[in-house]
C-alpha cells in the first residue's frame, strides 16, 4: 500500500469518526443537561457545567442550543413531550376496555417517564415554574395540555361506551394526574412524603389508585366488606 493511499484511508476514517462524534453531541449535551437540571434545578444549572459534563466547550454547546432556556426545552421534548404522538397513536389502536386503557396509560407513563431520570423535570417545574414564566408557559403548552387532552380522551371514551358514568372532565382528569404527581414527589423527596415504615412500591401504588378511581371507596351493594383487606379499627 502506498503512503498516499494509507494517508487517505486514515484521513477518511478520522473524518468519519469526527462526523459520528458531531452527530452524537446533541444527545450527549441533552443527557448532561437532564442530569444537571434534575440534580441542581433550572436556576442553579450553568451552561458551562453542562458543556464540561458532556466533554465539549461552551462554544460548542451554543452551536446546538442558543441559550439555557432552549437547552431545557430540548430536554423536555426529548424525554417527555416527544412521546405524546406515540401515546396518542396507541390510543387510536387500543382494543381493550377503557379501564384497561387507563391502567395501561398510568403504567406506561410511569415506566416511560416516572421511573426514569426525566421524572425529575416534573419536580423541577413544581418548585421553580413560578420564577420562570416563559419556561412555565412552554411546559404548559408542551406537556400539561397534551397530557390532560390524552387523559380526557380516555375518560371520554369510557363515557361514550357506557363504561364510565358522566363526569366533569375539567376536574376528573386530576383524579389521574394527582396520584402520579404524588408518586414523582415521593420518589424525589427522600421519603418525606410517606411514613418511614411504608415501602412505596410504584406498581402496587398505581394499582391501588386505579382501583379507587374506578370503584371509589364505597362498598358495592351486597358486599359486607369483611374481606381480608378490611382495615381494622
Amino acid at each position: 500500500m502506498s503512503l498516499s493511499k494509507s494517508f487517505c484511508d486514515k484521513s477518511t476514517a478520522f473524518s468519519a469518526k469526527r462526523e459520528r462524534r458531531k452527530q452524537a453531541r446533541p444527545g450527549e449535551l441533552l443527557d448532561a443537561a437532564l442530569d444537571l437540571f434534575v440534580e441542581k434545578g433550572f436556576a442553579a444549572t450553568r451552561v458551562e457545567e453542562v458543556a464540561v459534563r458532556a466533554g465539549v466547550s461552551k462554544g460548542t454547546l451554543f452551536l446546538y442550543f442558543q441559550s439555557k432556556e432552549e437547552l431545557f426545552k430540548a430536554v423536555v421534548r426529548e424525554n417527555i413531550s416527544g412521546r405524546f404522538k406515540e401515546w396518542n397513536d396507541e390510543f387510536d389502536s387500543f382494543e381493550g376496555s377503557t379501564a384497561e386503557m387507563l391502567s395501561y396509560c398510568m403504567s406506561a407513563w410511569w415506566e416511560g417517564v416516572g421511573a426514569t431520570r426525566a421524572s425529575g423535570i416534573n419536580k423541577l417545574m413544581v418548585s421553580e415554574a413560578k420564577n420562570f414564566p416563559d419556561i412555565a408557559a412552554f411546559y404548559q403548552q408542551e406537556v400539561i395540555r397534551p397530557g390532560h387532552a390524552l387523559i380526557r380522551r380516555i375518560l371520554q371514551r369510557g363515557m361514550d361506551r357506557g363504561e364510565f358514568r358522566n363526569m366533569d372532565l375539567d376536574y376528573a382528569v386530576y383524579s389521574v394526574v394527582a396520584p402520579m404527581i404524588f408518586l414523582i414527589l415521593a420518589k424525589h423527596s427522600m421519603g418525606v412524603c410517606v411514613p418511614d415504615n411504608v415501602e412505596m412500591d410504584p406498581k402496587k401504588y398505581i394499582a391501588a389508585q386505579l382501583s379507587t378511581i374506578l370503584h371509589g371507596l364505597s362498598q358495592p351493594p351486597g358486599d359486607s366488606g369483611q374481606g381480608p383487606e378490611k382495615t381494622r379499627a
